[in-house]
């Protein structure tokens, strides 16, 4: 299928792994003295990192933000609707940042002290990419899968979407250092893992039952108008002209388990800024027209680089604003939902509809 069929000029990026690059590893010394996993929540003071876990600086340009202090609340209760489906929110990128989501989903009321889903008949949508560059990629999927089956229980939903960082875990898990035609040379899943924030702890912990979940996992969704996927990109026009030929053709691939098709599709949605300057409506309507939805509700581009607006390399520049929303841009017709964790910015968490 040609991609971009009936859209506007083509403003796309194509990534390449050197746009994904992070820093050199910053080691840290002295032991690591326990793990933190779904329902422990350590404060700042006393916080430890996973035995094995790599640090890695967070994403080029470094957000500031002053000294917080976290402190335990009850969460707000969920509205709950009189009648048939609760609110909906959504989730932006993780990356192993478990306990950011934790402080996150209770200041929404989804989840209580304990980390237990208590929101009753919400929705909750994660839109991809939980491991890699955090200290806890497998203790965020647990959570996710846990949270799962609670809120069905109690008459809701918790449901996740396919990022491009769990095609990259897959490949490193699946092919390792197998050769794939990279479209610049050859390259390796495990070599691209790892410069994308791939944690040693993470790969040591994934077991069966994570790979079979990331593997199921839809690649689009729309939900009450809204178009949620990962990327920003168009290229989910290659996969097919319904929703569900598009998942059905991304888990097809998966199961077929040839490397340089798991490459090309990890390539593909790891484009980014469709949807930014001359162009980007009308990329964002190819995709509304094709799937439906009113509006698309993506991560996978954190807002300060969509708007231009990130700190020095350094870390010296405070003029920078802290991203505290998502971001409505495209004519009002994309909602951006990666709040840049790994840059020291904020994991967002959202009740849609979002007004302008």
């Amino acid at each position: 299928m040609t991609q971009g069929a009936g859209q506007g000029p083509e403003v796309e990026r194509t990534a390449t792994l050197r746009d994904f690059r992070v820093p050199a590893y910053v080691h840290e010394t002295g032991p690591y003295a326990q793990s933190t996993h779904p329902g422990d929540v350590v404060p700042p003071s006393e916080k430890t990192h996973p035995e094995g876990y790599t640090p890695t600086q967070r994403d080029l340009p470094v957000i500031n933000r002053g000294d917080t202090v976290q402190v335990t609340v009850d969460p707000a209760p969920v509205p709950q609707a009189a009648t048939g489906k609760g609110p909906l929110y959504v989730v932006g990128d993780v990356h192993g940042y478990l306990d950011e989501l934790l402080a996150a989903l209770r200041e929404q009321g989804l989840v209580d002290s304990a980390g237990q889903w208590c929101a009753g008949t919400a929705r909750l949508w994660f839109l991809g990419d939980f491991t890699d560059r955090g200290p806890d990629g497998i203790g965020v999927i647990d959570l996710v899968m846990r949270l799962s089956a609670e809120a069905a229980a109690a008459g809701g939903y918790c449901k996740a979407l396919m990022g491009n960082h769990e095609l990259l875990l897959l490949g490193a898990k699946r092919f390792g250092d197998t050769p794939v035609n990279s479209g610049a040379g050859t390259a390796t899943f495990q070599a691209a893992w790892l410069l994308n924030g791939g944690q040693k702890t993470d790969m040591d912990r994934l077991q069966d039952h994570h790979l079979q979940w990331m593997a199921r996992l839809d690649a689009v969704e729309e939900v009450d108008g809204h178009l949620l996927l990962h990327s920003d990109t168009t290229a989910y026009l290659d996969y097919g002209r319904s929703i569900e030929e598009v998942n059905d053709t991304v888990r097809e691939t998966l199961t077929r388990n040839d490397a340089d098709e798991v490459w090309d599709l990890f390539r593909k949605l790891t484009k980014r800024f469709s949807f930014r300057d001359e162009g980007g409506a009308d990329a964002v309507r190819s995709l509304l027209d094709t799937y439906g939805g009113t509006r698309v509700v993506h991560g996978h581009s954190p807002i300060p680089y969509l708007l231009g607006e990130v700190g020095s390399e350094d870390g010296e520049d405070d003029s920078t604003p802290a991203i505290a929303a998502p971001h409505v841009y495209a004519d009002g017709l994309a909602i951006a939902m990666d709040g840049g964790v790994t840059m020291a910015g904020k994991l967002l968490v959202q009740q849609l509809p979002l007004g302008d």
